[in-house]
């Protein structure tokens, strides 16, 4: 990428999107995690995810986690929310998420590369982005501030990069209400930009109800952000690009924190770490 003094801030957003987000997703792409929720008596994959994630929160109502999460469809938080707590303690399913998260990453990176001196600044350097952004619209980040960080390096970098994670999520959500674009709207956009077509098969979509996923698809070709084969409009692939980025800007306050200095040396200790855990599969579906 070169140094970061030559790059705008918002092109330091998108290249920290793109390496802290496989070690955010291994979380969902790996096996540890869900064995930890699984072992704590979680029924199903999603009653660990929304339980584990939604955590932070506090005992919120599911249509508050809904509302936070935002794109789920009605009625899918109130599945697992609050029935996922009422045996299980919201603090020992955020602690299982933390141990098995590190524990995949641990496994994927091997001994010498979790083990270096490079993970631990990095660990440092995500941390310090991490902590230091402000929490004022930011629901979900917020809730992650009030989580203790870790001491071990491949658990605080994990808690960390999610914690960044939490954030752009934050203002992606913004950047989409600003648009009047709603969550499986969102889906739409983001599996016609994959090239995904039609874009109901889409996998975080194609379960939902024929009837609800036409409704949604006839919304936007009134709109005029698809055509009538449910392909990209110039408008709606310009909406899509102006939330992307707004995303991107909206992004940038925690990464203020690090001199450009620091910002290069994060980009080149995360580099290997993030190459390694492409190579094994974490990275976006």
């Amino acid at each position: 990428m070169g140094t970061t003094r030559s790059h705008p801030t918002t092109h330091i957003a998108r290249r920290m999107f793109e390496l802290l987000e496989p070690i955010c997703l291994v979380t969902f792409v790996a096996d540890e995690c869900n064995e930890e929720l699984a072992a704590l008596g979680h029924r199903t994959y999603w009653d660990g995810y929304f339980a584990s994630r939604a955590a932070p929160l506090g005992r919120v109502p599911a249509h508050v986690v809904h509302a936070a999460f935002y794109n789920f469809a009605d009625g899918e938080a109130a599945r697992h929310i609050p029935s996922a707590w009422e045996t299980i303690p919201p603090e020992a399913s955020v602690a299982a998420r933390e141990r098995g998260s590190a524990a995949s990453l641990r496994r994927i990176l091997g001994d010498e590369l979790a083990g270096s001196p490079g993970l631990v600044r990095a660990a440092d350097l995500t941390t310090k982005a991490a902590t230091s952004a402000p929490t004022e619209g930011r629901v979900m980040y917020a809730g992650m501030r009030t989580l203790e960080v870790p001491s071990d390096p491949v658990a605080r970098l994990w808690h960390s990069a999610t914690m960044l994670r939490e954030h752009r999520g934050d203002g992606h959500i913004a950047a989409l209400v600003g648009a009047r674009i709603g969550g499986t709207e969102a889906h739409v956009l983001s599996a016609l930009d994959q090239g995904i077509h039609p874009p109901e098969s889409f996998g975080r979509i194609h379960h939902l109800p024929k009837e609800r996923l036409a409704a949604v698809m006839d919304g936007m070709r009134e709109r005029g952000l698809i055509d009538a084969e449910g392909h990209f409009t110039e408008a709606g692939r310009a909406t899509k690009q102006r939330i992307e980025t707004l995303t991107d800007e909206l992004a940038t306050p925690p990464y203020e924190a690090l001199s450009p200095a620091e910002l290069d040396e994060l980009i080149t200790e995360l580099e290997p770490i993030t190459a390694t855990l492409v190579t094994a599969g974490s990275q976006p579906a």
